[in-house]
């Protein structure tokens, strides 16, 4: 079988480090939204852990309490609003890792269509061959007859 050379193998290459590039972004933001859901889910549960402001003994604990309660609301919000837009961001990365990925699949399957079309060539070919060298062998077995 000769050497098959893809006319769009640079093309294909180019695709291949496009999606990689593209799964290393979605990896990246996946990542990104467990820290921040990580960081939600401690923030819940410091506040539930010191909504119970009646354990405090005094006023002025109390009053910390209800301070550190309302900066841990605030936070709460602003790390909800932070994974909603990181979550945007993960749909948007995995969008554009799919369509890479079509694309390089696309290349590949008419690199395999050529590979296959090139391969039935040289096997017809072949066997044209083989069918001249059986003809020639005949004609010769049967011309000493």
């Amino acid at each position: 079988m000769s050497r098959f050379k893809f006319k769009l193998q640079k093309l294909l290459d180019i695709k291949i480090k496009d999606e990689e590039e593209s799964k290393l972004r979605y990896t990246q933001a996946q990542n990104q939204k467990k820290i921040i859901e990580n960081n939600l889910r401690n923030l819940e549960m410091n506040y539930k852990k010191y909504s119970d402001i009646s354990k405090a003994q005094d006023v002025v604990t109390q009053k910390i309490t209800i301070n550190y309660l309302s900066s841990l609301t605030q936070s709460i919000k602003v790390t909800n609003e932070q994974l909603e837009k990181e979550e945007v961001k993960v749909a948007k990365a995995k969008e554009d890792f799919i369509e890479k990925q079509i694309k390089r699949k696309s290349l590949e399957t008419l690199k395999e269509n050529e590979m296959l079309r090139l391969k039935k060539e040289e096997e017809r070919i072949e066997q044209i061959t083989n069918d001249e060298f059986a003809l020639y062998a005949y004609i010769r077995n049967n011309a000493s007859a």
